[in-house]
């Protein structure tokens, strides 16, 4: 991908005023008085709309790596153009390529005493679409959404995550810059705005973040009724199966694990292996590290903690697991001192082990977000998944085999939200497939013509033909509808 900017951070410095906790409620008006006036978007506005946002993406990519980099103290300007500007760019262009078909009305069939009258499902925009996005991933999982909700014919207004700022208002601006606030809107602040924000009655709100916040937001909706779409997290577990290739799966279960340091709500959470092969699989993933990492503090590919409260988060997660016994193996090729963030940008963690942790550890009991792996063995496949499904439910669930049968059987008798088979992290790629989360790790789904789904409303309609059956059985009740009623019970 060619990197460039047409333009310097912040876009051409389009100037609004800010959307303050007073301003909120107006603006959600106006969006809504904008799009009765106008009425619903045809095709070619939607793809139009669509296209503008890949040209302000495209001409922003030095920017958005800067900016994130910025906020994280480190990030590889590669990791973010992987992570979100590809990503990015592939999901707008998915949307516009094969939004005709998704518009399109979808026939039914009508049941047999109402024939020949039709049927069909036509998609109409739910109206104004909120997106509270996190700040892991916060170019990305803001205008992800977006695209869905844009391509579904709605207006949107984004708040980006107060840890965020510098990106948060290069995504303000960008927006800013193409598009009207009437339509498309971003909220730039602290806590109080997004709670202010989830409690405002939009037709569709979007949250990414941890359960425990997910469950507030759920709450702030249902006083109006609207609808959620909640993405999560959890703990993502991989198994891996008896005889796997263990450098193939300890490789993958790495770049995972260690793509911006661990802090992506699918990253590998904690590994199951067969009894006998912790040993040798700790050995081959530190040799994946040690080859994707040969030093970490001034590493431009290995990102930083996002910041010290979260960086002390983790620090205290592994010495809890001390104090309680556990074995912890650090993975530092180079020798640095990580002491105090290490060398280099940023607050940086050297990659650790967790062996054989118990499940009383907070290890084991609360989403990660860091280079922390836990690695417990097991006798049989069906230990493996007793300990998957004794937890929650997971956003997502690695396996690694060879065996099509044991394959069938783990995707048979475990709930995720969804599955990677001999890799990690790549569904969420994959445009065609529906990603969300079910139960704890979240609700709903988006991605591609899901996305569109999500963001529309699915209007069922029946049209009554000339010649109309169903008048037969209307009253009074004479003897023709007691005979249609007997033949169509007893058919």
């Amino acid at each position: 991908m060619t990197v460039a900017v047409l333009h310097p951070p912040g876009g051409r410095g389009t100037k609004r005023s800010p959307i303050t906790e007073e301003r909120l409620a107006g603006v959600l008006e106006d969006q809504r008085a904008a799009a009765a006036r106008e009425g619903v978007p045809s095709a070619a506005r939607r793809r139009a709309d669509l296209d503008k946002l890949l040209k302000a993406v495209l001409a922003n990519q030095v920017a958005i790596a800067e900016a994130i980099a910025a906020d994280f103290g480190h990030r590889s300007p590669v990791e973010t153009a992987l992570a979100e500007v590809c990503t990015t760019v592939d999901t707008i262009r998915h949307a516009r390529r094969h939004l005709s078909g998704w518009m399109r009305p979808r026939r039914r069939s009508v049941s047999l005493p109402f024939l020949p009258a039709r049927a069909r499902v036509v998609y109409q925009p739910l109206g104004v679409v909120g997106i509270i996005s996190p700040w892991n991933y916060p170019f990305y999982l803001a205008l992800s959404p977006l695209v869905g909700a844009l391509a579904a014919g709605n207006r949107a207004m984004i708040k980006p995550s107060e840890l965020v700022p510098r990106t948060a208002e290069l995504i303000q601006s960008l927006i800013a810059d193409t598009f009207a606030e009437d339509q498309v809107a971003v909220v730039t602040g602290g806590v109080t705005l997004g709670e202010v924000m989830a409690g405002l009655p939009f037709d569709h709100l979007l949250f990414t973040g941890s359960t425990r916040v997910g469950r507030l937001v759920m709450q702030a909706a249902a006083q109006n009724l609207t609808p959620v779409t909640l993405e999560l997290g959890g703990k993502s577990p991989v198994i891996v199966a008896p005889g796997f290739d263990l450098e193939r799966a300890a490789h993958s279960i790495v770049a995972g694990k260690l793509l911006n340091a661990g802090q992506t709500c699918i990253a590998p959470d904690y590994v199951l292996t067969p009894e006998g092969t912790l040993d040798a699989l700790v050995a081959q993933i530190k040799l994946a590290v040690a080859r994707m990492y040969p030093r970490l503090g001034d590493n431009p590919d290995y990102t930083a903690i996002i910041n010290e409260r979260h960086f002390a988060r983790l620090k205290a997660t592994i010495e809890d697991a001390v104090d309680q016994g556990a074995h912890v193996i650090e993975i530092n090729p180079a020798g640095e001192d990580f002491s105090n963030g290490g060398p280099g940008p940023g607050l940086k963690l050297a990659p650790k082990l967790v062996i054989e942790p118990s499940d009383d550890m907070q290890v084991m009991q609360d989403e990660i977000f860091g280079p922390i792996l836990p690695i417990r063995s097991y006798r049989l496949l069906d230990d493996a998944i007793a300990q998957v499904n004794a937890r929650p439910r997971p956003l997502a669930l690695y396996y690694f085999d060879n065996d099509g049968r044991r394959i069938d059987r783990t995707l048979e008798e475990t709930v995720s939200g969804g599955v990677s088979i001999n890799e990690t992290l790549l569904h969420v790629a994959q445009e065609n497939l529906p990603f969300g989360g079910v139960g704890p790790s979240g609700m709903g789904r988006y991605h591609g013509f899901d996305g569109f789904e999500t963001f529309s409303h699915k209007k069922g309609v029946f049209l009554q033909s000339r010649l109309n059956g169903a008048a037969l059985l209307h009253p009074p009740y004479g003897k023709l509808a007691r005979t249609m009623l007997k033949a169509l019970i007893s058919r």
